[in-house]
């Protein structure tokens, strides 16, 4: 037993019910800062830059002062001309200020063995097996591991890679100059997208990286600084965007800025939708459908193309006396060509279906007598074809419709990793919960129950979304994406067990758990007393060199990881 000197007695009118444990203070935000080496005399030269002029330092709160997030939540670097700074199809999860120099936005992306990126290496059976002889012999053991091998998101200490002798890829003309004073990275790093475009350093240059959670923070208490920063994406980064879709490929620069100049953004929805949600989470599937937020209506004049830069909607049609879900819009979809493309070639038709906001959508409105005047000529009649069938069909699962119905009015469409349990093959045998269990140090992260339907249960497992709100109010960043792959990851170092990421989880895959000693004991705060936890959940197994156990020990074939994205493969795994 553990010495008493080491582990007093909780004192009488303590909230915690232990008569013994390990006493430390309390994790905090900035117990872990984004750089050790950030100074006061860097954030005074930060503070002194006309980028920070407008923000106002006397409007943030006591609690969060302008100089703790720059002390915290930033660092300074210096890049050397040449080097990739983020590439693209990267998760990120910082912003970058121009302090001094220039980088260059590549539109025309290099090859991918130019790039430097490392593939995603899973430890060896042998390193495997050296993890479990040192696993601890209590369930979440507060050694401060930090991060399982493999989870990196981030993080510096990546090889830095060069491009400064590929000309080609380089070529000023397929290329965007950013000055002094610019920001980028942050549409990404906010919307927990992967990054849009590989950014290079132009010469020597000197950058401010913020991470995601100061940058919220600044933009929330300074709304002058907010305005100047936000106007600049139509100015920079609207054309770019426009060009990546592929009905604008073949596009001249003169028309992608007169499209450019006539688009509207709009959003339906709220952000953080995952609050409203929650309120109706027993509401029946009409209910649900009610409350989304309308964005075009069955009917209608198509009066402009909608293109989904981010978020979901809900394709659907009237059925009896309702409405019944055809299928789903992500990133990069569109709506509304099929009747556009009809209407140019002298059929005028209205909208066949209507679009609803799927919690949260952010969407680009481009007019039909641009698109009309724009787009449609410089198209092919294959390529029309193929864009238009494209457009007929965007998600979906095959035609099943009961399911498709399911997995839309559930937000399950929003997994990359969706637990799918077949109920017709699982006996229950839990053989996918034990060997969970086995593999992260006897505490299993999901729950073999959930909502079914047409014979399929989804468990209560981290889905590695799309878009994972529950990362939203991460006050320390702790629950972040791995670069390449999109994994959802906890680090157990800056987590300070606030519970928000497990609170705004729209499926409750994510788990509070209180931490022990490596005798077993509760560790508890100095404070109060009160036990400390810290979020665990799902990692898709990503320190084994097999994948995902429960998916290896299921002897029935009964249990699949599933993208829910790639309808076509959900629907050949339904049918198998």
């Amino acid at each position: 037993m553990a010495k008493s000197s080491t582990r007093p007695a909780i004192q009488p009118g303590s909230h915690a019910p232990y008569t013994q444990a390990t006493r430390q203070a309390g994790p905090e935000r900035w117990d872990k800062p984004f750089s050790p080496d950030m100074k006061e005399m860097d954030v005074d030269l930060v503070m002194a830059h006309p980028i920070f002029y407008n923000t106002a330092p006397e409007k943030f709160p006591a609690a969060i002062p302008l100089r703790g997030i720059l002390r915290n939540d930033t660092k300074l670097h210096q890049y050397l001309s040449g080097e990739i700074i983020v590439r693209r199809g990267d998760y990120g999860h910082s912003a970058f200020i121009i302090m001094d120099g220039a980088v260059k936005v590549l539109a025309k992306e290099p090859p991918a063995e130019l790039l430097g990126r490392q593939p995603p290496v899973r430890p060896s059976v042998w390193g495997s097996f050296k993890r479990w002889l040192s696993r601890p012999q209590y369930a979440e053991t507060a050694t401060r591991r930090g991060a399982p091998p493999g989870l990196h998101v981030g993080r510096s200490g990546e090889t830095r890679i060069f491009l400064q002798d590929v000309p080609g890829v380089l070529d000023s003309d397929r290329s965007i100059i950013l000055r002094e004073g610019e920001l980028f990275g942050e549409i990404a790093a906010l919307g927990r997208t992967p990054r849009t475009a590989t950014v290079v350093a132009e010469g020597e240059v000197l950058l401010l990286e913020i991470r995601w959670q100061g940058l919220r923070e600044i933009r929330k208490y300074s709304p002058a600084w907010k305005e100047r920063i936000d106007g600049r994406y139509r100015e920079r980064s609207l054309k770019r965007h426009l060009a990546e879709t592929p009905l604008m490929w073949n596009l001249s620069d003169t028309s992608l800025q007169l499209i450019a100049d006539a688009t509207r953004f709009e959003t339906f929805g709220e952000f953080d939708w995952h609050s409203s949600y929650q309120r109706m989470r027993e509401a029946s599937a009409r209910e649900l459908m009610e409350k989304e937020p309308l964005i075009a209506r069955e009917g209608d004049y198509p009066n402009g193309l909608l293109l989904v830069r981010s978020g979901f909607a809900r394709v659907s049609c009237r059925y009896n006396h309702g409405e019944r879900t055809e299928s789903y819009l992500g990133k990069g979809q569109v709506f509304g060509l099929h009747e556009i493309v009809t209407g140019w070639r002298g059929e005028h038709v209205a909208l066949r279906h209507s679009l609803r906001a799927l919690g949260y959508v952010d969407l680009l409105f481009i007019p039909t007598a641009v698109i009309e005047q724009h787009v449609l000529p410089a198209l092919s009649p294959d390529q029309l074809a193929t864009l238009t069938l494209a457009a007929e069909s965007p998600g979906g699962a095959g035609g099943a419709d009961e399911l498709v119905e399911f997995m839309v009015a559930q937000r399950f469409i929003n997994g990359r990793a969706t637990m799918l349990i077949d109920l017709d093959r699982c006996t229950r045998c839990d053989d996918c919960v034990r060997a969970c269990a086995a593999t992260h140090d006897n505490n299993p992260r999901f729950i073999r129950q959930g909502p079914e339907a047409s014979g399929v249960m989804v468990a209560s497992a981290c889905m590695h979304c799309v878009d994972p709100v529950c990362m939203i109010g991460c006050p320390t960043g702790a629950i972040y994406r791995e670069n390449i792959e999109g994994l959802v990851g906890i680090d157990a170092d800056t987590c300070i067990g606030c519970s928000i990421c497990a609170n705004s989880c729209p499926y409750g895959t994510i788990q509070m758990v209180a931490l022990h000693d490596e005798d077993g004991l509760p560790v508890v705060t100095e404070e109060t007393g009160a036990p400390i936890r810290r979020a665990t959940k799902c990692d898709l197994c990503i320190d084994q060199p097999g994948g995902p156990a429960c998916v290896n020990a299921c002897p029935h074939d009964a249990l699949v990881r599933a993208d829910m994205r790639a309808g076509d493969k959900l629907t050949d795994w339904l049918k198998r």
